[in-house]
């Protein structure tokens, strides 16, 4: 889709991109006070770029995701309308606030959206301990007078995740020492209450196929306070090509941090950067109280209510990272942009299942031969 929004006119009006913005890539985590928040949450792609580059991804997705709901082509195309004329409506209140506001806006109608609601009662389960239940075991050996084990491993469960040892988890650690320095001073105070007890290598979603990812199992005040950090390998944006003129930092890692940063008023206090091999690697906590919204519950009333979410809180990351009376300018005032971007969405949702059906085709012929 990089390539495809490439050769189209652009407003040429910059903001921080999410650069994936799809029904998916929205949810549920823990924010730095531990109370759970809702917002963007996939950033692999973010750079600085024409800000209807990410409106048109997400018109494109609520249109495949009303299809894939069961909504009729209509209710689709109007969840989209929603969604832009919420993000329009946001931006113009955005245009008349002061700086510090906008830079502090939370979102208050996420409450009232059935998806949110769910996304976040997943996250609630979504513990640290829940963590170390799913992904480790007792160490074998001598276990306490108590029959408790005395410390924690990673789980072999292949071929999703597999324990890491030697040169290698060595490697691994060594990443800490960059990534410690770049923390703020307390949070490198409450990294070095943990300590480093396992690695492993995780498999994780299909668009980091081919990367590294690894997870570093840590233990502060016993085995009941777990810590878990995923190291993950970040390539160049896939909108790099085309944007000559972004100058996205050298350190891929230190791009999808700053600019996650950028687009949400509360980030994961341990988010960071790092590298390994001369390998660019983001920083994050492992499924820290996260949850991600459900297909099935985007049903009947659930489609617009989420697309009105994503519409405010893509408005907000643009408003931060942007400049919001300008934005609001070039939306103007009439429906003309939202329609528009309905138009785009279903245009594009339909080139996507005829590329997907195409890949479908392309890979029964190859098997056949």
């Amino acid at each position: 889709m990089a390539a495809d929004l490439a050769v189209l006119p652009n407003t040429g009006l910059a903001a921080q991109l999410c650069g994936d913005a799809h029904v998916r890539n929205l949810g549920a985590f823990a924010a730095p006070d531990g109370h759970l928040v809702f917002d963007i949450n996939d950033f692999d792609e973010t750079i600085r770029g024409p800000f209807e580059w990410d409106l048109k991804r997400m018109a494109a997705s609520l249109v495949l995701a009303g299809r894939g709901s069961g909504h009729k082509e209509s209710a689709a195309r109007s969840a989209v309308e929603k969604c832009i004329a919420r993000y329009c409506a946001q931006m113009r209140a955005f245009a008349q606030m002061p700086s510090l506001e906008v830079a502090h806006y939370q979102v208050h109608r996420i409450g009232q959206a059935a998806p949110v609601h769910q996304a976040l009662l997943l996250a609630e389960r979504a513990t640290p301990q829940h963590t170390l239940d799913q992904l480790t075991e007792p160490t074998p050996g001598k276990p306490d007078p108590e029959g408790q084990a005395l410390s924690r491993r990673f789980k072999e469960i292949k071929p999703t995740l597999t324990r890491v040892t030697g040169a290698k988890a060595a490697a691994v650690l060594a990443s800490l020492g960059p990534y410690r320095q770049m923390l703020e001073p307390q949070r490198q105070h409450l990294l070095s209450l943990y300590r480093p007890v396992d690695v492993a290598f995780k498999i994780v979603g299909t668009g980091s196929v081919g990367l590294r990812d690894y997870c570093i199992y840590f233990e502060g005040n016993g085995p009941a306070d777990p810590l878990f950090l995923q190291i993950k390998e970040e390539p160049a944006s896939a909108y790099a090509p085309y944007l000559t003129d972004a100058r996205p930092p050298h350190q891929n890692g230190q791009r999808v941090a700053e600019g996650q940063k950028a687009m949400q008023v509360q980030s994961d206090p341990f988010l960071g950067w790092t590298h390994i091999a001369g390998r660019d690697y983001l920083v994050r906590q492992l499924n820290d109280h996260k949850g991600s919204i459900d297909l099935e519950n985007l049903a009947g009333g659930g489609l617009e209510a989420y697309a009105e979410v994503c519409g405010e809180l893509l408005a907000r990351g643009h408003a931060r990272s942007g400049d919001p009376l300008i934005l609001n300018g070039y939306i103007g005032s009439g429906d003309g942009f939202a329609e528009a971007l309905a138009k785009f969405g279903a245009a594009y949702a339909d080139q996507t299942e005829k590329d997907w059906n195409e890949l479908k085709r392309s890979a029964k012929t190859g098997a056949k031969r």
